[in-house]
């Protein structure tokens, strides 16, 4: 089985992590803005997820010999550790509630501010968990800084919203449409805008237009809605996040001395492997629950059309793979030099937000005060990320 000793190597694994995990979003953000429904998105993805799982345990979990006290990951599937195992699969279980709620709140609040909120909770509640569960590995006077300034990223990240929400609104008004107090138009306009009248084609990011045929062609129609709903769905989907990670923790390190005395601890690999299982489970049985009983409007579907689904599947199966290994490289690194400092990898709101901007033309042609918030929403991100892996410990 590879280990990750060093704290080099662990920062690597972060590191890495990191890009991977702020990429898979925007794949998925950009099959929902050109109207795939969101269910076969993440069945696809899905799979994949836990392919990538199945992957890395028969690699890195088989590499050299095994121990007694490190176990390889084919010999440990048969030992007596079912108290880890649950704690593992609780994690997985968090996890996909937690994206199944992202791939809604996307369409609401944009993809960098949902990223941004959900990333903070998780450190903000995560992190601490994590900190006393790993036995104060991490030094806390550099950690919780660091936690304080994902805080107040979250708020800035709320006010990049309300500002940008602004904007559009603005832009609408602007161009002859009457947007509400909520942020919606008129039913006349809403239906002029499914028949495609007053819409131009090719029309420039930023621009009312832009906004008009992006909510035409998209698959969550969030006209009319009350963005609240999408921060309500982001609050909850970090507070899912923010869980994962310490009951993963406990699934490899045993804080609260679950198993019978012999029994080895999980080793990341194997821990990570029931932990995507379950992940898959409940994403397989919600899923094509909403196929039959959709939620936010979405229009019904079925396994019929799913499977004859063949547009953008490839982007939502390399998605998958994306987050799988970097959900991966995250539990290898963070069994190193700590779960607390793993949590570095919640500045993915960094590359989900240049993805947003390059791929989806987030921001274009806002305002001043919205550029602002935003350049103070990622300046704490990145001083966030530096901090929280300068904390990082050794795990004896």
């Amino acid at each position: 089985m590879y280990v990750v000793e060093s704290k080099g190597g662990a920062i690597a694994c972060m590191l890495l992590a990191l890009f991977f995990l702020g990429t898979w979003p925007a794949i998925m953000t950009l099959l929902e803005r050109r109207g795939r429904l969101p269910q076969h998105t993440y069945l696809d993805y899905t799979m994949t997820n836990l392919l990538a799982a199945v992957i890395i345990a028969l690699t890195f979990g088989e590499i050299g010999s095994s121990t007694p006290e490190k176990p390889n990951f084919i010999a440990q599937l048969s030992q007596d550790n079912w108290p880890s195992i649950l704690f593992a699969m609780a994690g997985g279980v968090v996890l996909s509630l937690g994206n199944l709620s992202t791939q809604y709140a996307w369409a609401f609040v944009g993809l960098s501010v949902t990223e941004v909120i959900t990333a903070s909770i998780t450190v903000v509640i995560g992190t601490t968990l994590n900190y006393f569960l790993d036995d104060k590995i991490n030094r806390a006077q550099i950690l919780f800084p660091g936690v304080g300034c994902f805080l107040i990223a979250v708020c800035l990240g709320s006010a990049v919203h309300s500002s940008n929400a602004a904007d559009n609104k603005a832009k609408l008004k602007g161009a002859g449409y009457s947007p509400t107090l909520n942020g919606a138009i008129t039913n006349e306009e809403l239906r002029n805008l499914e028949k495609g009248t007053g819409i131009i084609e090719e029309a420039k990011a930023g621009t009312a237009e832009f906004l008009l045929e992006l909510e035409k062609r998209r698959a969550i129609k969030v006209f009319g809605k009350s963005t609240i709903i999408g921060l309500s769905i982001t609050f909850f989907a970090g507070v899912c996040f923010s869980l994962f990670s310490p009951a993963f923790n406990l699934a490899t390190n045993d804080q609260w001395h679950t198993l019978k005395e012999g029994v080895p601890h999980l080793v990341v690999y194997t821990a990570f492997f029931y932990f995507s299982v379950s992940c898959f489970m409940i994403a397989l049985i919600l899923n094509i629950t909403f196929f039959y009983l959709p939620v936010l409007d979405l229009p019904r579907s079925s396994f019929k059309a799913y499977i004859n689904d063949w547009n953008g599947r490839g982007w939502a199966l390399l998605a998958g793979l994306l987050c799988g290994c970097g959900n991966g490289l995250q539990f290898m690194g963070g069994q190193a030099a700590g779960y607390a400092a793993a949590d570095a990898v919640q500045a993915l709101p960094l590359v989900s937000t240049f993805w947003g901007i390059l791929l989806f033309g987030e921001y274009q042609k806002s305002s001043r005060r919205t550029y602002v918030l935003l350049f103070g929403m990622l300046f704490m991100f990145i001083v966030a990320v530096g901090v929280l892996m300068a904390s990082s410990g050794h795990r004896k």
